[in-house]
């Protein structure tokens, strides 16, 4: 797996989920490549988005649980795990797939329950950005990391009691981005050991058993409620399977270069759905903390060309 494309979660579902992909095919032809992404991110943002809104009924654990359930479910339905004749060692890898997965997205909802939608996907960000450097090994790539941590301390609540900004919602997000780069590690070292998507679905499944003791006991009786099961399956399919299967299709009409370039977007889309769906104002100073972000995970994935696998 190449790690200048920074496309973290995204990365498994290349090659896992064809029938998806072909579905999408012909609906998407007259999109251009650039549109897919675009469309793709907007996807996992606004599941995000809703996931957050829906943090008034259910704490976050259990918003978790519903996105990860939902996940499991739909994977599982593509490509069913198998694990006769898999090593120790595989299934070792896989459940420290599924571990990370699952820590990821416990992390990153905690995160967003303390944090403006923005902030927190920009500080997730550094995780891919992370395995990028580390795999050019240029002296350039040292501006990238400069810039990137100029932003955290730009957004870091320095003596400001009153901050919407906290410490707890930043180490979450830290968390999620350590979680997000060995992610990606894991699924290229899950991609090598399983066939096709069965890594993944077995990941899913291993993060379901993580996340489903916190968001059982947290939701209780009303992770049984018909509208919560509904926006639950939605922030699944939105965060989840729609933006994958989309990504999948632009990666066959384009270099992966320029998608992890387009990806870079996130953390700025991310603050633009805040602010359209949940009435998150950015201040300046965090609009620039996010455009640091933004321009060194352009910057790295423009001169990384070393790979991962």
């Amino acid at each position: 797996m190449t790690a200048d494309a920074l496309q973290g979660p995204a990365e498994p579902y290349k090659s896992g989920m064809p029938r998806a992909g072909a579905l999408l095919r012909n609906a998407s032809d007259a999109i251009p490549p650039s549109g897919l992404v675009l469309l793709a991110i907007l996807s996992v943002q606004l599941g995000a988005g809703f996931a957050k809104d829906l943090f008034a009924q259910l704490p976050p654990s259990a918003v978790v649980f519903l996105r990860i359930a939902t996940g499991a479910v739909v994977i599982g339905l593509v490509a069913r795990p198998k694990l006769r004749g898999l090593s120790r060692s595989d299934l070792g890898v896989g459940i420290g797939f599924g571990v990370t997965l699952g820590v990821m997205n416990l992390s990153f909802y905690q995160a967003l329950a303390e944090l403006p939608m923005g902030i927190a996907v920009a500080i997730e960000f550094l995780g891919p950005l992370g395995v990028a450097v580390a795999a050019s090994r240029r002296r350039l790539d040292l501006l990238w990391v400069v810039l990137a941590g100029s932003g955290v301390v730009l957004l870091a609540p320095w003596g400001t009691s009153a901050s919407r900004i906290s410490w707890v919602g930043i180490g979450f997000a830290l968390i999620a981005a350590v979680c997000w780069a060995g992610y990606i590690l894991l699924a290229a070292a899950a991609g090598r050991r399983f066939p096709g998507a069965t890594g993944l679905s077995f990941a899913m499944i291993i993060s379901v058993l993580l996340a489903a003791p916190a968001g059982i006991a947290a939701g209780g009786a009303d992770l049984l409620r018909p509208e919560i099961l509904l926006i639950g399956l939605g922030v699944g399919l939105l965060s989840s399977v729609i933006p994958y299967s989309i990504e999948m299709e632009a990666l066959r009409r384009m270099p992966k270069r320029v998608f992890g370039i387009l990806m870079s977007l996130e953390p700025a889309v991310a603050a633009l759905v805040g602010l359209l769906v949940l009435g998150e104002v950015l201040q300046v100073r965090e609009w620039a903390a996010i455009g640091c972000v933004v321009i060194a995970s352009v910057g790295a994935t423009r001169t990384s060309r070393g790979t991962l696998g």
